[in-house]
């Protein structure tokens, strides 16, 4: 189906290729995970929405999830990813219902859904805040702003580069050793409860993440 490719089309790698703009990459992943869209389709009341519309925006928030997904945070990309499926479908039904009632386009259709949204982005944040706290000041400093956890726009490894005063190798070697730290219980028991990762499934698959980052590094020191 694809042209011959140098990365397994089935691994993490795949996700910084697509990023970059590969578009083999990208149909890749775009095709392999078009059952996400379905399956939140499928528990979403449509209000007389049609079933192709509501696909074509899950496809949009499938897209962006591609371009945006992280694989050494340690988050299953479905689990990224249908975060903002059920969202996209979900604001599409609420645009429909708003219009039908000719509501303002501001006006929550369902506030108390929206709520919970709200509610779960900010236990998320603080979630993840308070493990960042404990980690030393510099590394501290780089998740903070690589996340936009200071309300500021995230940064990209480029920029905080130009910050510290380091290549956006280095960077990219100092925030990886910060998520090795985050990945450990002691730093993010509460942020895997409230994203759900908090099972031994889950723990086993960053555990692994971070066996290979510091096999990297010490193959890097030899």
């Amino acid at each position: 189906m694809f042209e011959d490719h140098p990365l397994d089309l089935e691994g993490t790698a795949v996700f910084g290729c697509a990023q970059a703009g590969c578009r083999v990459c990208q149909e890749a992943l775009l095709l392999r995970h078009e059952g996400l869209v379905h399956f939140f389709l499928h528990r979403q009341a449509r209000d007389g929405v049609a079933y192709d519309d509501l696909a074509q925006e899950g496809r949009i928030a499938l897209w962006r999830a591609v371009l945006g997904f992280d694989a050494q945070r340690g988050v299953a990309f479905s689990t990224y990813a249908g975060v903002a499926i059920k969202r996209q479908i979900w604001q599409a039904v609420a645009r429909a219902r708003r219009h039908r009632r000719g509501l303002p386009p501001t006006e929550q259709a369902d506030p108390l859904e929206a709520l919970e949204e709200t509610w779960q982005q900010a236990e998320v944040r603080s979630a993840l805040l308070e493990a960042a706290s404990r980690l030393p000041a510099r590394l501290r400093e780089i998740i903070i702003a690589r996340y936009g956890l200071d309300g500021q726009p995230p940064c990209t490894l480029a920029a905080l580069g130009r910050r510290f005063g380091l290549t956006k190798a280095r960077i990219g070697q100092l925030h990886n050793d910060a998520l090795v730290l985050l990945r450990l219980l002691a730093f993010s028991g509460r942020l895997r409860r409230v994203c759900g990762q908090d099972s031994r499934k889950a723990y086993a698959r960053t555990e692994a993440l971070s066996r290979v980052w510091l096999q990297r590094k010490r193959g890097r020191r030899r």
